[in-house]
C-alpha cells in the first residue's frame, strides 16, 4: 500500500472512532481510557497505516507524507499521556513535611513518587519525559559484539612495535584516557558503537536493554554504572497503609543508596573533554543537570531529543530540590541523595513546596520549552514543523492558542493544500478540536470552524461523501448552511436515490432535514440562475421543435428534488416550483416546464395554504392540462387518412369532435378565470409581476390563436365549430377579461394578426351562400 493510498484509507476509520465516542461527551473514563479512550485508538490507526505502507516506494512527497502521519501517531500519543494527567483530580496529596513527619526514613524511590503527587507540573514533565523516550527509535544490534573484550587491541599489544604504534598498553578501562593512546581500530570502531547504542537506550528510557549490551560486550563495570541510576527501595521501609506484600523481593533493598555520589562522578565524566563525544553525552544521560546539558546535547539529533534533555534536566534538578529540601527535614537518606558538594550544589531555593519557589521552577522550565520553538536540529523534521509546534503547545498546556494559530495560518494561506502534509494536518486539528469537545475543554469557535471547513474540502477532494455531514454536524450554527453547501456541490453527479440518502445522513448526525434541504435547494436553485438567462427581452417563439435541456436548466429542473423527498418540505418545494415554471414558462421552454411538472408529487396540488402559492401552481397545472388536449386535437387530426373505413371514420371523428369540445371549453375557462392574474405585490415583488405578465402574453396570444385554428379548421366536418371560433373573438375583447392587453406588437402576437385571423373566419362562414358575415354567429 502506498502512503497515498494509506492516508486515504483513515478517513472513515477516523469518522468511525469520532461516531462512536460522540455518545460518550463528558464520560472521562471512557473517553481518557489508556487502550480504548479515542487518542490510543486514533494513535493505532496511524501505526496501522504506516505499518501498511509499502516504504520501497520512495519520492520526497511520499516520505513528508509518512513523516507526517508519523509525527500524527506521535501527537496522539502525547494527548493519550498528558490529557488524563491534567483532567483527572489525584487523591489529595500529603505534604513533604507530613510525610517526613510520618516516616524519616522513607526510601529515595518513595520520596520521589510523593513530590510527584505533590506537584501536578512535575508529574507532567515525568509523563512528558517518558513519551519522549518512548517515540525515540531504540537501536537494534551494535554493540553487540561477543568478540570479547578488546581483542583486537589484546594482540595488537602483544606485537612488536606495538608500544611504538602508540596503541594502549593498559587494557583497564580508562588506560585510554590516562595513557593518551587509543585501542585497535576495530575496537575503537566496536567501542563507538556500544557507546551509541547506549545512548540510544538510555534515551529510550531503555536502562534494562543497555545493562544487557554492557554484558554482552563484556564491560560488566559499565553495566554496574548504568545500574545506579537505579533509585534505591526497600519495602519494608515504604508506606503502604493497610497493604501486605506477598512477594519477598518487596522486603529486600534495591537500588543505588549513594546516589550523590554516582550523579557527582557521572557529571565530572560529562564534563571530561578528553572522553570521547558519546561517552560523555551517556554520562550526562545518566546525571541531567544544567551543568551537564551542553554535554547531552552533542548527541541530539532531533526536535523530539532536544525536548527529552530540556524535560530530563527539569525533573532532575526539581528532584534534586526536593531531596535537599526533605533533608533539610531531617530525611535519612538526604546525605546518600546529595553526595559532595564541591560541583556548585549551592544557591537554590530549598524551600519548593512553598508557592513561590515552585511558580519560579515551573517560569524556568516553561522558558527552556518555549526556546524549542526555534532550536536548530541536524536530522528530521525542524522546530517549524506543525506537529512540532503542536507538540509543544501540547506540551505547555496553550491548545485553545495552538488552534487559533492553525486556523489563522489557514485562512492567510500559510498552508498549501496540494502538499502531502495538508490533509493529515487537517484531518488531525479537525479531531483534536473535537476531542477537546468531548472533554469537555474550551475550544474557540471561530478558529474551529475554519478548521472543519477545510477538513471538508480534503473529504470533499477525496470523494469521501459519505463523512460530509458527520463533521458538517459539528459546525454548530454553521453546521446546516456547510452541509446544504456540500449537498449542493453534487450538482448533477448524483442521482436521486444518492441525494435522498445524503440528505438522510443529516438526520443521523442531529442536523436539522427540513432546513438542510431547503437551504441546499435555494444554493442549487441560486447557483442555476446566476448561469442562466433572465428571462427578459423579446418573446420567445414556442412553434418548432426546441433543444433539450441545457446542464444549467437540468440542474434548475433538479434543485427542487431537495424539498420533495419530505412532506415537512412540500410547502418550500410548491413555492420553489412556481418560481421554476414562471422561469421556465416565461423563456418559452414549454417541454422543460412540463417536465418539471411531471416529476412533482400529486401532493403538492392538493396544498390550500400560502393561498397565492396554490393558486398560482393550480394555474400552471390548469395551462399543462390545456396545452396536453390541444396537442391530442393535432395528433388525432394527423390520423385521419383517405381510405379509411365507415366504421374507422365515424371512431375517429367522434374522437375528434370529443377532443375539439374539451379543448375549447378548458381553453376558455382558462381564458375567463383571470389565468395567472393575482395581487403580486404580496409576494415576490416587481420580478414576479413582471414574470406573470411576460407568461400571459406568449402563451394568451398563443391558446387563443391555436384554438382558433382549430376550430375554423375543423369546420367541413364539424360546422358550427366555426360559430365557436367567432364567438372566441368576443371573450378576447370582453373588458372584463381584458385579454386583448395580452396582445403585444410583436410578429405573430399582433392583435392585428388575430384579427385578420377572425376576417377569414368570417369569410370561411360565407362559403355556404349568402350575404350576412354574421349569419353563422346568429344561427
Amino acid at each position: 500500500m502506498s502512503a497515498t493510498e494509506a492516508e486515504q484509507t483513515l478517513y472513515a476509520p477516523y469518522a468511525e472512532l469520532l461516531a462512536h465516542f460522540q455518545p460518550f461527551r463528558y464520560d472521562l473514563p471512557t473517553l481518557l481510557d489508556p487502550t480504548s479512550g479515542l487518542a490510543p485508538r486514533l494513535r493505532h490507526l496511524c501505526t496501522d497505516a504506516l505499518s501498511e505502507d509499502d516504504v520501497e516506494e520512495g519520492g520526497e512527497e511520499r516520505d513528508r507524507e509518512r513523516e507526517a502521519l508519523r509525527l500524527e501517531a506521535d501527537t496522539w500519543g502525547l494527548l493519550q499521556v498528558l490529557m488524563p494527567q491534567r483532567l483527572f483530580t489525584p487523591d489529595e496529596a500529603p505534604s513533604l513535611r507530613s510525610l517526613l513527619a510520618q516516616n524519616p526514613y522513607i526510601p529515595p524511590a518513595d520520596l520521589v513518587g510523593a513530590l510527584q503527587r505533590a506537584s501536578r507540573f512535575l508529574a507532567e514533565l515525568i509523563v512528558v519525559r517518558d513519551w519522549a523516550s518512548e517515540v525515540c527509535a531504540v537501536p537494534h544490534g551494535a554493540g553487540t559484539e561477543t568478540g570479547g573484550y578488546w581483542r583486537f587491541t589484546r594482540v595488537s599489544k602483544a606485537g612488536l612495535g606495538a608500544r611504538e604504534g602508540g596503541l594502549v598498553q593498559s587494557l583497564d578501562p580508562d588506560g585510554p584516557t590516562r595513557e593518551g593512546k587509543a585501542l585497535a581500530v576495530d575496537d575503537a570502531a566496536a567501542e563507538h558503537r556500544l557507546l551509541h547504542a547506549l545512548f540510544g537506550c538510555v534515551r529510550a528510557g531503555r536502562l534494562d536493554a543497555a545493562v544487557s549490551l554492557c554484558q554482552r560486550a563484556h564491560q560488566p563495570w559499565r553495566a554496574a554504572a548504568l545500574r545506579g541510576a537505579v533509585l534505591a527501595r526497600w519495602g519494608a521501609l515504604s508506606p503502604r497503609e493497610g497493604e501486605e506484600s506477598e512477594d519477598e523481593e518487596d522486603d529486600r533493598w534495591r537500588g543505588n543508596v549513594r546516589r550523590g555520589l554516582w550523579k557527582t562522578v557521572c557529571t565530572r565524566s560529562a564534563l571530561d573533554t578528553t572522553l570521547p563525544p558519546l561517552e560523555r553525552a551517556l554520562n550526562a544521560a545518566l546525571a541531567p543537570s544544567p551543568q551537564t546539558v551542553s554535554a547531552l546535547r552533542l548527541a541530539c539529533r532531533t526536535w523530539a531529543d532536544e525536548l527529552w534533555v530540556r524535560v530530563c534536566v527539569a525533573c532532575e534538578e526539581r528532584l534534586d530540590r526536593g531531596a535537599r529540601e526533605a533533608g533539610a527535614r531531617g530525611w535519612y537518606w538526604a546525605d546518600g541523595w546529595e553526595g559532595t558538594d564541591e560541583i556548585d550544589t549551592e544557591a537554590e531555593d530549598l524551600e519548593m513546596d512553598t508557592e513561590g519557589g515552585e511558580e519560579e521552577w515551573e517560569r524556568e522550565v516553561i522558558d527552556a520549552l518555549e526556546s524549542l520553538a526555534g532550536v536548530s536540529v541536524a536530522e528530521g523534521p525542524p522546530a517549524s514543523h506543525p506537529f512540532h509546534i503542536t507538540q509543544l503547545h501540547i506540551v505547555l498546556n496553550r491548545l485553545p492558542e495552538l488552534l487559533d494559530a492553525f486556523a489563522t495560518g489557514l485562512m492567510s494561506g500559510s498552508y498549501d493544500p496540494r502538499s502531502p502534509e495538508y490533509p493529515v494536518l487537517t484531518r488531525f486539528f479537525a479531531h483534536l478540536g473535537l476531542y477537546l469537545r468531548l472533554l469537555g475543554e474550551d475550544v474557540p469557535a471561530e478558529a474551529m470552524r475554519t478548521i472543519l471547513e477545510a477538513y471538508l474540502q480534503v473529504l470533499e477532494a477525496a470523494g469521501q461523501r459519505e463523512l460530509i455531514a458527520l463533521y458538517a454536524g459539528a459546525l454548530g450554527e454553521n453546521a446546516v448552511e456547510r452541509y446544504a453547501t456540500f449537498l449542493a456541490s453534487l450538482a448533477l453527479s448524483a442521482d436521486a436515490g444518492e441525494r435522498k440518502h445524503a440528505l438522510s445522513r443529516a438526520q443521523e448526525h442531529g442536523l436539522d432535514v427540513e432546513r438542510v434541504a431547503i437551504a441546499t435547494a435555494e444554493k442549487t436553485m441560486e447557483h442555476a440562475f446566476q448561469e442562466l438567462p433572465p428571462p427578459t427581452g423579446p418573446l420567445p417563439s414556442i412553434i418548432g421543435i426546441q433543444p433539450p435541456p441545457s446542464k444549467d436548466e437540468l440542474l434548475l429542473i433538479r434543485s427542487i428534488e431537495w424539498t420533495v423527498f419530505y412532506e415537512a418540505t412540500y410547502s418550500t418545494a410548491l413555492e420553489q416550483a412556481n418560481v421554476i415554471l414562471r422561469y421556465f414558462l416565461a423563456r418559452g421552454r414549454v417541454r422543460v416546464a412540463q417536465s418539471v411538472l411531471d416529476m412533482l408529487p400529486s401532493a403538492l396540488g392538493r396544498l390550500r395554504e400560502p393561498e397565492d402559492r396554490a393558486t398560482e401552481y393550480m394555474h400552471y397545472r390548469q395551462f399543462f392540462n390545456v396545452w396536453d388536449i390541444l396537442e391530442r386535437v393535432v395528433e388525432c387530426t394527423a390520423l385521419e387518412v383517405p381510405h379509411m373505413s365507415k366504421e374507422a371514420r365515424a371512431e375517429w371523428l367522434e374522437e375528434y369532435k370529443t377532443l375539439l369540445e374539451q379543448a375549447h371549453e378548458q381553453v376558455v375557462k382558462l381564458l375567463t378565470t383571470e389565468w395567472l392574474v393575482s395581487d403580486v405585490e404580496e409576494s415576490g415583488g416587481d420580478r414576479r409581476r413582471l414574470e406573470l405578465i411576460r407568461t400571459r402574453q406568449i402563451y394568451i396570444p398563443e391558446l387563443v390563436i391555436r384554438l382558433h385554428s382549430l376550430l375554423v379548421a375543423s369546420r367541413s366536418k364539424i360546422p358550427e365549430n366555426l360559430k365557436h371560433a367567432l364567438q372566441l373573438a368576443n371573450v378576447v375583447a370582453d373588458s372584463r377579461y381584458k385579454l386583448y392587453e395580452d396582445f403585444i406588437n410583436q410578429d405573430g402576437r399582433r392583435l392585428g394578426d388575430y384579427l385578420g385571423a377572425v376576417r377569414q373566419a368570417i369569410l370561411a362562414g360565407l362559403e355556404g351562400g349568402g350575404s350576412d358575415p354574421f349569419r353563422i354567429v346568429t344561427q
